[in-house]
């Protein structure tokens, strides 16, 4: 791939908040940066756990907002003073704000936008007049993009059903998640009594406590899991939720084997330690911990929802029915009994690998 001579790109995100959006963000600006692109990490807001790990050669134009709306002027301003090759958002409402400061800065600067929810779960099943409005715009400004990204053959169907555009006209490239910092992350060490040997089995799940995690239906099915084996649930994440899941916990009277530690930097280490993976999702983008919970060796468990999981899995895990406890209970069940025989082949993990990914981001970013 031939590179024009400016190399500049910049990279718009609300935040580095620990969702899997801005792990797939870190893990690209890193590699720009390591295959010699000056790289701009614009934030709406300078926040978020991942900050600390972004090579310190990515520079950060922090527009102070809490608002991603209201990042427009300065984005305009930023477009028109720096004049980058590229700018790749993620999220819809950056997408939004980008493309639409790109117009309003009349500048040539090529805009790739990524999305990386369900927008048919998210917008067009709740018709609030917010929602109505954000369909408008993304039907105004997605055709407008130099290039669109879905994580997910679904999640493509479903942009090009929500912004009526033709299906080809969305490029799917999954998240950059295999990284040699996921291996030696993964490697380390793992200093908790839950895991010590000859501890009871720990059933995993990781991702923010949102109600799109499902997590309710997750911690039913565990009370059901240990009514019949040993074993304990950890929920990795922090969010709104915590004192509503807290408050289910203490009803089923599973305070001794749930536990919810919050928010941690290196989940590889615990999904490599756990018994069994569990995604209980409402709907998803894509669905990165089952791919890191798999490059870990670890047998894995999805809810069948919208937009990934069964693309992920095919063959290589079991999909359940949304919402249903009973299901997910029986699956936990048969593998932490050993009767559940999963075929983990770590050669399907190669297309989740970084290089090959951000080679085709840089192909879309720098398209002739």
């Amino acid at each position: 791939m031939e590179i024009s001579v400016n190399r500049k790109i910049a990279v718009f995100v609300p935040s580095m908040n620990g969702g899997g959006v801005q792990r797939a963000i870190l893990n690209m600006v890193n590699e720009f940066v390591k295959r010699d692109f000056s790289v701009d990490l614009i934030l709406a807001t300078y926040e978020g756990p991942y900050l600390k790990k972004l090579d310190p050669r990515v520079r950060i134009v922090n527009l102070e907002k809490k608002r991603v709306i209201t990042c427009l002027p300065q984005l305009i301003r930023y477009l028109k003073r720096v004049r980058p090759h590229s700018l790749l958002s993620a999220m819809e409402h950056a997408n939004i704000i980008a493309l639409w400061a790109r117009a309003l800065a009349g500048v040539n600067t090529r805009i790739v936008i990524s999305n990386h929810a369900n927008l048919t779960e998210g917008l067009l099943r709740n018709e609030s007049a917010f929602n109505k409005l954000f369909i408008y715009l993304i039907r105004m400004f997605y055709r407008k993009a130099n290039a669109i990204v879905a994580v997910s053959k679904g999640g493509a169907d479903d942009v090009a059903n929500v912004a009526r555009l033709p299906r080809e006209r969305i490029n799917v490239i999954y998240n950059p998640l295999l990284t040699e910092e996921f291996y030696i992350q993964s490697s380390q060490s793992l200093n908790h009594s839950w895991f010590s040997e000859g501890a009871v089995p720990v059933v995993l799940a990781v991702g923010r406590l949102a109600k799109v995690k499902d997590y309710p239906t997750l911690i039913k099915a565990f009370s059901l899991v240990r009514s019949n084996i040993p074993s304990r649930l950890m929920i990795l994440g922090e969010g709104e939720e915590r004192h509503s899941l807290e408050m289910l916990v203490e009803q089923l009277g599973l305070q001794q084997d749930v536990l919810m530690p919050g928010f941690v930097t290196n989940p590889f280490v615990y999904m490599g330690k756990a018994a069994v993976f569990v995604l209980s999702s409402l709907t998803e983008g894509f669905g990165n911990v089952l791919v890191e919970a798999m490059a870990c060796g670890t047998p894995v468990i999805s809810t069948d929802c919208p937009t990934g999981p069964r693309e992920i899995l095919t063959d290589d895990g079991i999909l359940v029915p949304v919402g249903n406890e009973e299901a997910l209970a029986e699956e936990i069940i048969r593998v932490l009994n050993g009767t559940s025989k999963l075929n983990l082949p770590l050669d399907r993990l190669k297309r989740f690998n970084i290089d090959e990914i951000v080679d085709r981001y840089l192909d879309l970013m720098f398209l002739k």
